[in-house]
């Protein structure tokens, strides 16, 4: 099945929620980690479609902070891999630029290292910004950013201000929020920033989500009617004039 896109209307920005890695692994018998494995392999598949598709920017939800309260053998394992996966031939490959948001602090030494290399050597890439969420949760973020602000004492607070003091200023927010694997819920993920963004929800476990899965999140998002809060005659008015051009 190809899902037939219009190219003038790829989002900007593509959030995505990877879930669906364990329960892949248990129903073949595997440990969880054998589908946190497959899942880098969805990660790569993705990132370089996305890039082919004129997406500009990908945020991908690698860890939260509440994921630290696992099992310590499965914490030790998934940091081993996110080492490993940080391969640098991938983003120069696909001239994607890489940063990383969330807490850093809390991470391996080893990880740390890797992640500012490779925020490094990828900065002057500009096909794609490849963005991981890696020890973040919305709830520390939003946390952070008051606290900073508080220090900071601007003269007038504004939602601007706050979008400034968030991990992800250097980019625009999310117009599509995928969640993989079955689950209805956000999960403490971009929660100020995907205030108008538009959800899909699959059931398909990241490690089986490819190129088609990916075009089909899209295709409905390019179903979908735009309205920011105004009503469906204000958004068709102000589209006559964009398509008499």
């Amino acid at each position: 099945m190809n899902t037939e896109l219009d190219m003038k209307r790829i989002p900007q920005h593509i959030a995505i929620i990877m879930d669906g890695n364990g329960r892949w692994a248990n129903e073949r018998g595997k440990e969880r980690s054998f589908g946190h494995q497959a899942g880098v392999e969805a990660v790569h598949k993705v990132t370089a479609e996305c890039v082919r598709l004129g997406v500009k920017y990908l945020t991908l939800y690698t860890f939260s902070t509440e994921n630290w309260n696992r099992p310590i053998e499965e914490v030790s394992a998934l940091m081993g891999l996110i080492l490993t996966s940080l391969e640098e031939e991938i983003f120069m490959k696909n001239n994607v630029r890489f940063r990383m948001i969330g807490d850093m602090n809390r991470l391996p030494a080893n990880v740390q290292e890797k992640i500012k290399e490779l925020e490094e050597h990828t900065a002057k890439n500009d096909s794609m910004t490849a963005v991981i969420a890696l020890s973040y949760s919305s709830r520390w973020e939003i946390t952070k950013a008051v606290r900073d602000i508080v220090a900071d004492a601007p003269q007038e607070i504004t939602e601007e201000t706050v979008s400034q003091y968030l991990e992800t200023r250097f980019m625009p927010d999310p117009e599509l929020l995928i969640r993989t694997g079955g689950e209805l819920r956000i999960s403490n993920y971009l929660l100020w920033q995907i205030a108008y963004s538009e959800l899909y929800f699959c059931d398909t476990y990241w490690p089986d989500f490819d190129e088609e899965a990916l075009h089909q999140a899209i295709a409905d998002y390019q179903s979908r009617q735009r309205r920011f809060g105004k009503t469906e005659a204000q958004v068709e008015s102000e589209a006559l004039p964009l398509m008499n051009k």
